[in-house]
């Protein structure tokens, strides 16, 4: 996940909001400055809106209906994590080929399984898939996967692509537990994603029943929730409401997965579209404070590409618009009142 969300886009809008009568933004700055998300990278992006001709209304809602039915579709329990992200990554990119990707992800499958031995335990098998990904050795033509210390923040969404992860081995906190995560699985492993600031990583249950936190940017190592909340400070409400530190469930991981959608469509200055993708995902994962914070930043990016620089009194605005964006404002603040709620702060993953 990237952190290019805003609470607002405000930055151009407050001057509209105090001029032309909305309630002004300085009540309300941490709704309308960058915020954090979930990836300990960091993944920081900056808006880019490149935005051509708007559509007709009746277009965008035939557009916006389409996308709604692609990313519902995302949630069918007969898709694993991995036939989830390549779907994503497609509607990202294209150009992509899901086939070449399911291949070679089937034929690392298959040899992290032969070097464990068809007898491994559970243990085993993690430090075979470790061994496979992070170490140097004829496996993998001694060019493990690493973390991408070229784009560490991963500023540049196309490195968020597994196809390109696995063509380059340099990846982000999204690719490489992912990769991680949908091997594992194959291998029989009891894994799933959680969540903390600006960060995904891995749970994962022993044949004893006990679940590790397991952190495939770094080694795949084993790793307390202290120590996340040490590095990536959370609050103790977020905590309690399973915003971070929890085993998501299959629905959840789809959720975040799938958020990448967002993060694109928000960069492209598509915030019809972030709004439609984010009303399908909030629905099969409430509690998901960063699809919430994506939900406002889309909003203020409606509210700061209609108005902003546009208008500098009330009346000059068309009516329709005028209502449009009373409309925008409350579910900006909506949003992240909502994820404020859960215990999602503005601060959380920053280091003081």
């Amino acid at each position: 996940m990237t952190e290019g969300s805003s609470k607002g886009g405000v930055a151009a809008f407050t001057v509209i909001a105090t001029t032309v009568g909305w309630p002004s933004f300085s009540n309300s700055a941490r709704r309308s400055k960058p915020v954090k998300s979930l990836v300990i990278c960091i993944c920081l992006a900056v808006w880019l809106i490149q935005l051509g001709v708007s559509p007709s209304a009746a277009q965008t809602v035939d557009n916006t209906t389409s996308l709604q039915q692609q990313v519902e579709a995302l949630f069918d329990p007969s898709h694993n994590l991995l036939d989830v992200k390549l779907a994503v990554d497609g509607m990202v990119d294209p150009s992509g080929s899901t086939a070449a990707v399911n291949d070679m992800v089937d034929n690392m499958a298959a040899e992290i399984a032969a070097m464990a031995g068809k007898d491994a335990d559970s243990t085993m098998k993690l430090a075979t898939l470790k061994r496979y990904l992070y170490e140097s050795g004829a496996w993998n033509d001694n060019k493990p996967f690493q973390y991408d210390l070229d784009d560490p923040l991963g500023i540049k969404l196309t490195n968020r692509l597994l196809q390109r992860y696995l063509v380059t081995r340099r990846g982000n906190c999204i690719t490489m537990p992912t990769l991680f995560l949908v091997l594992g699985q194959r291998l029989g492993l009891r894994m799933t994603l959680a969540e903390a600031p600006l960060h995904v990583f891995v749970k994962y249950m022993d044949d004893t029943g006990k679940v590790w936190n397991v952190e495939p940017t770094s080694g795949g190592g084993f790793t307390r929730d202290a120590w996340y909340r040490q590095k990536l400070p959370m609050s103790d409400r977020a905590v309690a409401n399973g915003v971070y530190l929890r085993a998501l469930t299959h629905e959840e991981s789809v959720a975040v997965i799938a958020s990448f959608l967002l993060e694109h469509d928000i960069d492209t200055g598509q915030f019809e579209n972030a709004l439609a993708a984010s009303d399908v995902l909030l629905r099969h994962y409430p509690k998901f404070a960063y699809g919430l914070v994506k939900q406002g930043s889309a909003y203020s990016g409606l509210l700061n590409h209609e108005l902003a620089g546009k208008y500098t009194r009330m009346e000059d605005i068309p009516p329709d618009l005028k209502a449009k964006a009373d409309q925008w404002y409350g579910r900006n603040m909506e949003a992240f009142a909502k994820a404020e709620a859960l215990g999602w702060r503005p601060q959380d993953g920053q280091t003081q």
